[in-house]
């Protein structure tokens, strides 16, 4: 199979969308921005032994490539509209190219995005997606717009990918159903789109948790020039690591593990009924687990009020 045999029959597959003027196939795509809506722009590379291992199912690469990029958009508040694929492939294999191409195009119709245009070349598995979504113009969640006495929120639980990774390294061992649960999380991470979407009327600051919920509500902290109290014990994840793994470990794993792919929030502590609220309408648990102040920096508390220290605050590409 050939490169253009590939985009012909594997991703020249057009959605119905009227804003779509010209899209797979040419030089470029075109869209048409709706009038008075912001676009939303992001990108993120993912490579082999770096943000995936080599053995992978194709099916479940495809959805988090695509799945971390959406999730960039629901921190925006934002509605993900197109995407652009770049790959490099070691070999064209219709079987694995099927089950990538059915996962990727399952998960773009599932929150609306249609795939525009991109680029492929022959490489050891590397992917980029760029990502463009709407929003209403001027009403985006932004990292510097949290405020004094804002709650901090994050939505679902946090902590899971962080142990099923360290599970594959060996550091530690779970019960099969436990790892299950975490390896579900730490490969179909669930995009909070409907969640950001509830936020945009109240909520002030916010981003995903890709690299640490530490290191992230420290972005937020720093571009609002703020800091923060967090109560790690209020932090959510799954019950059975709270009973399996020492309390350093798990804090390590929810704190600064990453790869969850959650909301992390600040809103004004007047808005709590109408987070929850958001909450529900969307299907996703949120829970308080601090707020902002003006120390100037982050503090993690425990439940005596103690003061935690990580080994580290997430992850760094070129740590």
């Amino acid at each position: 199979m050939k490169e253009f045999d590939f985009i012909k029959n594997y991703l020249y597959r057009q959605q119905k969308d009227s804003d779509v003027l010209l899209g797979i196939g040419d030089d470029a795509a075109i869209v048409r921005p709706r009038l008075g809506w912001d676009l939303c722009c992001s990108s993120d590379m993912l490579l082999k032994d770096r943000h995936f291992f080599a053995d992978v199912s194709p099916a479940d690469l495809a959805y988090k490539i695509l799945a971390v990029n959406i999730s960039d958009m629901a921190a925006m508040g934002a509605v993900p509209r197109w995407a652009l694929l770049s790959a490099g492939l070691p070999e064209l294999n219709p079987n694995w190219l099927n089950e990538f191409c059915d996962s990727l195009f399952t998960l773009a119709k599932q929150f609306g995005v249609t795939l525009i245009g991109g680029d492929t070349t022959k490489g050891d598995l590397a992917f980029n997606v760029t990502i463009i979504g709407e929003l209403p113009q001027g009403k985006a969640l932004r990292r510097d717009a949290a405020q004094m006495g804002d709650d901090i929120w994050v939505s679902g639980t946090v902590g899971l990918a962080a142990a099923a990774l360290n599970c594959h390294w060996k550091n530690i061992e779970l019960p099969d159903a436990v790892f299950t649960l975490c390896e579900h999380a730490r490969l179909r991470p669930k995009p909070r789109v409907d969640l950001g979407k509830a936020l945009l009327p109240f909520a002030h600051a916010a981003q995903d948790i890709s690299d640490g919920l530490a290191q992230d509500i420290g972005h937020i902290l720093k571009a609002s020039d703020v800091g923060a109290d967090i109560f790690a014990d209020c932090v959510p994840t799954l019950p059975a690591l709270r009973e399996i793994l020492d309390k350093g470990v798990l804090y390590d794993y929810m704190l600064a593990g990453g790869d969850d792919y959650e909301l992390l929030f600040t809103a004004p502590k007047s808005c709590r009924e109408a987070v929850l609220a958001a909450g529900r309408m969307s299907n996703t648990p949120v829970t308080r687990i601090g707020k902002i102040n003006d120390s100037g920096r982050l503090n993690l508390l425990d439940a005596n009020g103690h003061h935690i220290t990580l080994t580290s605050l997430g992850f760094d590409h070129f740590g």
